[in-house]
């Protein structure tokens, strides 16, 4: 993911909303990645440390149990090597 400025909540650093928003869409994409259509019913965002516009960061997520129709999923985002944010959700 590209940290554009544009979506910056201070100066040099990417707002909250975006960054929420972002690992709530990597697990729906986890999701359909695997053929399941599915909501975002329950979202718990952890910040570890500030992500840094101008930089790349990589988005990960993955589903950590499966009970159909209930999926719970985790989501992270790494920015030279630091976790910067993560994310479970239901």
């Amino acid at each position: 993911f590209q940290c554009d400025e544009a979506f910056e909540g201070y100066p040099g650093v990417l707002h909250g909303g975006v960054i929420s928003s972002i690992l709530d869409g990597a697990m729906g994409h986890c999701m359909f990645a695997r053929g399941q259509a599915a909501v975002t019913v329950e979202m718990t965002i952890r910040f570890r440390h500030p992500v840094k516009t101008g930089h790349e960061a990589t988005v990960l997520a993955h589903i950590t149990r499966s009970s159909h129709p209930l999926y719970l999923l985790e989501a992270e985002i790494i920015q030279n090597g630091e976790v910067k944010a993560t994310a479970k959700g239901k």
